[in-house]
């Protein structure tokens, strides 16, 4: 490919000549016809001759007719027709074996399509869910034209919007016909099996065993019921499957599947989940403000672009770093590495047509592009090691190569620390009391240490003196020996004069009933009345919590209120095991009368 050096902006918007001199203008085709996202973008040496390709897996204008497309350099080299909508592409080596030509794995619907040397190898389908029992019911009557197709309709959606399990295709097919056409569709397709089936929703590779660049690698699938599969790469079976709370859209992969590996995943619901080899359910979370619309891995950095035009640095455990705020919305993101001086940055894409590079939260490089880029791939392409494909919302295409003497300089961007950083604090002046009061500390520090000690400790006797004493006089709500495990609470309702008053008491223990007890109330009896002041408590068995009710009624019409005493008792002993004390409440009743 011939390329020029030309300017990353367009009229009307110059840059410094050091920013300019880091591209190559390769080629730019506005009417390349290429509708596709980063993540059905993918460069690899197919053919194992040192020509490295371009793979994309083309939706097509408006999603209507996708391909799976292979350009080298500015042609497209093959093009085939694809059954569904692609969802990920990626390349990965499937064997050790010579030659060492990598395969092409495209994610489309329920199927993952592998190719070798751009001929179909594989086909990987994802495993069938078990249908909704109620929806099989109705299409088991609708056969045995037990119902007709409109209560079968009825019934459907009733199903579809309470059911945790989702309807099947052919289900919500048919609550999409008009009612001219059910009749029709019910008798072609009543005899048929109920089938529903997940799709993929993202895909990405893991090392098997080795971190080399040439190792063998796995398949990583998130899917549409809220899973992570992990695929062998000789034979495609599962070899582990994890579950997350919701549909994941973005992932990144780091480590080796045989040793350690961590898997993170963005998710529809605006959360990031973090999982390990050894756990089948996320690890960490991370929640975010908005919902994700990239997720990139720069060294142990995960870098997340959120809806509201921002990028968020986070720890692998899930601690936020940074947060840097975008001049406009997000509209994709990849990695960039320059594997020659061990960079590692993250690429932009805004929908102003701008393309940041980012170091961390430090503003490398910015391209301006004729259209708002929609997918972004950095790599090795025909043989120039740093090359940077973008593809527009309009269809088009656009190749810039990295120069060989391009160095990347933190602070040719706009980023740095904010204006208000550098306005000094108007700290008030030192007073006169002030200046004492230090003198003071500095000259008696000791002897306001040894005064604190002090009050301190007597603090801590007193507390352990009233202790023992309410253990001694059970006056907690819990006791505390192990021959009578119990424990009390109590609960006023009620706005009076009449209250409700109800206590709990719970046996404690693991495996010993209690009997014998008894539960006892003292009050001031001019302002309140209880039916019964003593009755006997049935057995309690282990663990339970028994509500033992009575009323209060309030005597007084002034508005006092006053405490009443609970006392546990246990038949043939003076001394309560346990107590508590119940404040009142003002009777509302009398009061307003």
């Amino acid at each position: 490919m011939a390329a020029t050096p030309s300017s990353d902006s367009d009229s009307g918007r110059t840059e410094s000549n050091e920013a300019n001199s880091k591209w190559l203008d390769a080629h730019y085709d506005p009417m390349a016809n290429i509708h596709t996202f980063s993540s059905c973008l993918a460069l690899a040496d197919l053919h194992g001759d040192g020509e490295y390709k371009l793979v994309v897996g083309d939706l097509g204008p408006g999603g209507q007719q996708p391909r799976l497309k292979v350009l080298k350099g500015p042609t497209v080299l093959t093009e085939s027709p694809l059954t569904a909508l692609p969802a990920s592409a990626a390349t990965f080596l499937m064997e050790q074996h010579e030659p060492r030509t990598p395969a092409l794995a495209l994610a489309s619907g329920p199927c993952v399509y592998v190719y070798k040397n751009l001929r179909p190898y594989f086909k990987f389908s994802l495993p069938q869910l078990p249908p909704n029992p109620l929806e099989q019911d109705l299409w088991n009557q609708a056969k045995e034209d037990r119902i007709d197709p409109l209560t079968l309709k009825e019934m459907l959606e009733g199903i579809r919007e309470k059911a945790e399990v989702p309807l099947s295709v052919q289900s919500l097919r048919f609550l999409q016909l008009e009612l001219s056409e059910m009749e029709a569709f019910v008798n072609q397709h009543k005899s048929k099996v109920i089938k529903r089936q997940t799709v993929i929703t993202t895909m990405t590779t893991l090392k098997k065993n080795l971190a080399d660049e040439d190792a063998v690698s796995c398949l990583v699938l998130g899917t549409e019921n809220k899973e992570l599969l992990v695929l062998d790469p000789e034979a495609f079976t599962i070899l582990t499957k994890m579950s997350l709370p919701s549909v994941p859209v973005f992932l990144e992969v780091s480590g080796q599947f045989d040793v350690e590996f961590r898997l993170t995943a963005a998710c529809r619901n605006g959360s990031v989940y973090i999982l390990r080899r050894d756990s089948k359910h996320p690890k960490y979370c991370i929640e975010l403000s908005a919902q994700p619309v990239g997720l990139v891995r720069v060294h142990k950095t995960l870098v997340v672009g959120s809806t509201q035009e921002s990028l968020h640095g986070f720890t692998h455990k899930g601690k936020k770093l940074w947060t840097v705020q975008m001049p406009a919305a997000i509209l994709t993101m990849n990695l960039l590495e320059q594997r020659s001086r061990g960079l590692q940055a993250v690429m932009a894409a805004l929908a102003n047509g701008e393309v940041r590079i980012y170091r961390d939260k430090a503003l490398l490089n910015v391209i301006h592009a004729p259209d708002a880029v929609t997918s972004l791939c950095f790599g090795r392409y025909g043989r120039e090691d740093n090359t940077l494909i973008m593809t527009t919302r309009g269809g088009g295409l656009i190749i810039k190569i990295l120069k060989r003497t391009a160095v990347f300089v933190e602070g040719t961007g706009e980023m740095g620390p904010p204006l208000a950083q550098t306005t000094k604090l108007n700290v008030p002046r030192k007073t006169r009391l002030y200046v004492d009061q230090t003198l003071r500390e500095r000259e008696a520090g000791t002897a306001m240490h040894r005064t604190f000690q002090t009050d301190l400790y007597l603090l801590r006797l007193r507390a352990a003196r009233a202790y023992v004493q309410a253990l001694e006089s059970s006056l907690s709500p819990m006791s505390t020996t192990s021959r009578e495990p119990l424990k009390l609470h109590a609960v006023v309702q009620g706005l009076g004069p009449t209250f409700k008053l109800t206590l709990h008491l719970q046996n404690t223990s693991t495996a010993r009933p209690v009997l014998g007890l008894q539960v006892c109330f003292l009050y001031n009896e001019t302002l309140y009345s209880l039916p019964r002041a003593f009755f006997k408590v049935p057995m309690l068995v282990p663990g339970l919590s028994y509500p033992l009710e009575t009323f209060v009624e309030s005597l007084s019409s002034k508005g006092i209120s006053d405490m009443i005493k609970v006392l546990v008792l246990r038949e043939g002993q003076s001394a309560p095991l346990l107590s508590a004390h119940i404040n009142m409440p003002v009777s509302e009743g009398l009061a307003a009368a």
